[in-house]
């Protein structure tokens, strides 16, 4: 079986709204068995409309869509799934009911545009809304099961957890599992991790591997599909061993896992304190440790240094140092770290100093140079990295390498 999702709005195509629920509704149709093989977004055009779903029903056995079914002018779903199966609107009596006791339990005189809402394609069936009042449509159209659910993601996961779920399962269109497990790494260019698993990545390998990068992190996706979830482990674990015996230190995580998380949890570990000096970041480091639960045991705090004048008062940043290699250096980077740790009395302090742009760059300076310091008992360790990308992405890059500096050092510790 294949399934295809369809989200309706102008908003999404516009990039006003992001569109939340094709992903969760591809998690849960996996969960029962049912791989989703196309994500379709349209905006709120008829004709586009009974493109894309004279496609979907050809193509798909299963279709779901989301929005579309409120009261105005722009919502077509009705009209667009009864023109492509051929069958004209009729009115659902109970299903108007509904509709005008919802406004009178709100106290609200129902407008008559609502009356629409009761509309369904002949020979659809009405999928209960009991959180607001657009019902859904369940329908099949050229042997294709079609199913229209509101695009309010309270609305919609309601409806599918209590009404389509059991549809689909009494109707056995489920059959086993998919079962994802992803692997983070932090460090690697998506082209080296790959040659580094080529074998286990081909095209036809079970279970399936795939590789995805977002924001300077590789994550290697395994997709299992097995009659149960214990089977479904059982193809993903030997392949995440093989994964764990190549990339190394290179893995800092699994599934939602993130830098930060591995880093306060070897803090714990090896009962290490923590301290941030940021420039170029500005505090994102520091905000990104305090995002998790426990953070405050090891993390004891960070300065914000963007002025040189903070960084010499504040840090202890000899001026010579700053006048003579100027704050983006890896001597600034690492009197930073050593002043930071020294004046938080932690184990350890991570410092970070570069450009973001857009200005300020010369042709020994680029944008995109950043330099990340470690201090610890006994030593200091500063690295360099050229990053490319917009203001924000530089930041949040270099925010993880720091990261990803106390977490390879903390590895090494006992």
């Amino acid at each position: 079986m294949r399934a295809e999702i369809i989200s309706i709005g102008s908003e999404l195509t516009m990039g006003q709204s992001l569109d939340t629920n094709a992903q969760w509704l591809s998690l849960r149709l996996a969960e029962i068995g049912i791989p989703v093989f196309w994500h379709t977004t349209i905006a709120d055009d008829l004709d586009v409309n009974l493109d894309a779903f004279r496609l979907a029903t050809r193509r798909a056995r299963l279709v779901i869509a989301t929005g579309g079914l409120g009261p105005t002018q722009d919502d077509l779903t009705r009209e667009v799934l009864a023109q492509v199966a051929g069958v004209d609107l009729v009115f659902h009596e109970p299903s108007f009911e509904h509709i005008r006791e919802m406004f009178a339990r709100r106290n609200r005189p129902m407008p008559d545009r609502n009356r629409v809402q009761a509309f369904f394609p002949t020979g659809a069936e009405p999928i209960p809304n009991p959180n607001g009042t657009a019902p859904g449509i369940w329908m099949t159209i050229d042997g294709a099961i079609v199913i229209a659910v509101p695009g309010v993601p309270s609305e919609m996961v309601a409806m599918f957890r209590a009404e389509v779920l059991p549809r689909l399962l009494e109707l056995g269109l489920g059959g086993g599992v998919q079962v994802q497990r992803k692997i983070n790494t932090f460090g690697g260019g998506e082209s080296h991790i790959e040659e580094k698993l080529f074998d286990i990545t081909r095209r036809g390998h079970v279970p399936e591997v795939g590789i995805t990068a977002s924001d300077a992190t590789i994550s290697l996706r395994i997709f299992a599909r097995a009659p149960s979830p214990a089977e479904a482990q059982a193809q993903i674990a030997p392949i995440e061993q093989t994964i764990r015996a190549r990339l190394g230190k290179l893995i800092y995580g699994v599934d939602n896992e993130e830098l930060q998380d591995a880093v306060i949890g070897l803090l714990d570990d090896k009962r290490k304190s923590l301290a941030t000096a940021e420039s170029i970041t500005a505090g994102l480091v520091a905000h990104r440790l305090g995002q998790i639960p426990g953070a405050s045991v090891w993390f004891r705090g960070g300065i914000v240094a963007y002025d040189n004048r903070i960084k010499a008062e504040q840090l202890g940043v000899p001026q010579d140092l700053l006048d003579i290699h100027g704050a983006v250096s890896a001597p600034v980077a690492e009197a930073m770290a050593v002043g930071c740790r020294q004046r938080m009395k932690t184990d350890l302090a991570v410092s970070t100093t570069g450009l973001a742009g857009p200005g300020g760059a010369t042709p020994a300076k680029p944008v995109g140079l950043v330099y990340v310091s470690l201090a610890w008992d006994g030593g200091v360790i500063s690295t360099s990295f050229n990053w490319a990308g917009t203001r924000t992405e530089i930041q949040s890059r270099t925010a993880k390498q720091a990261l990803n500096v106390v977490r390879l050092k903390l590895l090494e510790m006992k």
